[in-house]
């Protein structure tokens, strides 16, 4: 892996990566801790570590953080994303749709289009205006797109532990979350490639591959799901399955955008989704996770933080920001409550639904990531997504407490697990690979 990196960065020595490599590891790893410690997602410690690490750049002729490294870097990164949204897809459980039904989907699909309206109003109006409202529609919508994604880790935590998570409103966002999770993610696969093209003519080819490689991800799913399960059958708990797993990610994650033109990451999160219906989908998923936050998703967070350019944030881009961040947490609990409210919830229900629902983490930072990369999106509004993330993941939990005040549980309180460190899950070790 190290060598392909550093094909792409020229004559540089080959360990000069190791050192920047060694510093990011080891900063995500202690900020992503004091981030848990605080009750923050560990994605914002290492946000903050890569900007904390990015003042190294500063120093005159330093030559740990250089253009070679930083690409190399950049590399590893973008492995790191792709391996983010495969685990997501692999987390999506699709049973949850029959459990909550017709209200998960209203309150979806409320969640998406009130956020992701309001987002593209204030883009408008600071990007370009109303008067040339087709000049940056894309560009706008793809801002409005970053607002419909949700993260709801920090809100299923804070529910198990005040034994609401099997409750109507627990289910209702957990289902609700896992679809916005899915268009989420189509827009942007969308929007991405609508840029690309250029003339109304491009919207229906585009719209057409799409639809193909849906397609195609289906049929090819289902021959996967079968061979899996086989393969989990007749050697059960094996390497096999994971390496598999990764083969597969990264087939779907190349096709997707080689060959239909939507998002590499769309391509990794569908390939998730179809390996959520294999029987070891959770042995999986795990040891992707491990695979991952060694290196790759670190590497991912903290060169976002890294290669931050704080100069570009105006007064205008400082408003602009705001008001983003403002519509967003108001977009989720309105279109949410609104559509929790349509489907006979009480009004308190539908403000904890609403409240669970506006968490966000590593997903928005992915679209956001993917928009500046593609130059859909400004890069000095990365850290007022940062600022997003961290006031969703302060205010909802502290919210949900106070609005489940005095009641019972529905079920026993589920203390918090104990920390991976200090208790290493022991997965009987297969005796062939």
């Amino acid at each position: 892996m190290l060598s392909q990196t550093l094909s792409i960065m020229g004559t540089v020595e080959y360990f000069e990566i190791l050192l920047p490599l060694a510093l990011i590891l080891l900063c995500a790893k202690l900020f992503s801790l004091l981030g848990k410690k605080i009750g923050l997602p560990q994605v914002v410690g290492m946000l903050v570590a890569g900007i904390l690490l990015g003042l190294i750049k500063l120093i005159p002729n330093q030559s740990i953080f250089t253009e070679d490294t930083l690409k190399g870097l950049s590399f590893l990164a973008k492995i790191g994303v792709i391996l983010i949204m495969f685990s997501a897809g692999i987390e999506t459980d699709l049973k949850q749709f029959k459990v909550c039904g017709f209200p998960a989907l209203v309150i979806t699909i409320l969640g998406v289009v009130v956020p992701m309206g309001l987002g593209f109003i204030i883009a408008t109006a600071f990007n370009g205006g109303f008067e040339n409202i087709e000049q940056n529609a894309i560009s706008n919508l793809f801002y409005g797109t970053i607002l419909a994604a949700t993260s709801v880790s920090i809100t299923v935590a804070t529910l198990k532990e005040l034994g609401k998570l099997n409750s109507k409103v627990g289910t209702s966002i957990i289902a609700a979350a896992i679809m916005d999770d899915i268009i989420g993610v189509i827009l942007l696969s969308l929007f991405i490639s609508l840029d690309k093209g250029t003339g109304a003519g491009e919207v229906g080819i585009v719209i057409g591959k799409m639809i193909g490689f849906f397609a195609a991800a289906a049929a090819i799913g289902v021959g996967l799901h079968f061979l899996l399960n086989l393969i989990e059958k007749r050697y059960p708990h094996t390497r096999r399955l994971p390496i598999l797993g990764f083969v597969i990610c990264f087939f779907f994650a190349y096709a997707a955008e080689k060959w239909f033109g939507v998002a590499d990451i769309t391509g990794a999160y569908v390939a998730g989704i179809i390996l959520s219906t294999v029987k070891e989908h959770e042995y999986i998923d795990r040891k992707v996770e491990i695979s991952n936050y060694m290196i790759f998703a670190p590497v991912f967070f903290a060169n976002i933080g890294i290669t931050a350019d704080f100069s570009g944030i105006t007064a205008t881009m400082a408003g602009f920001g705001l008001a983003f961040i403002a519509v967003g947490l108001i977009g989720k609990v309105l279109g949410c409550g609104v559509g929790s409210l349509m489907c006979k919830y009480s009004f308190k229900d539908s403000l904890r639904v609403g409240i669970g629902m506006m968490v966000r983490a590593e997903v928005v930072i992915v679209c956001t990531q993917k928009g500046i990369d593609n130059g859909l999106v400004d890069p000095a509004i990365m850290p007022f997504i940062l600022l997003l993330v961290v006031i969703s993941a302060l205010v909802a939990p502290l919210a949900l407490k106070l609005l489940y005040k005095g009641e019972k549980p529905d079920e026993p309180q589920i203390l918090p697990p104990i920390e991976a460190e200090s208790a290493p899950q022991t997965d009987p070790q297969p005796s062939e690979t």
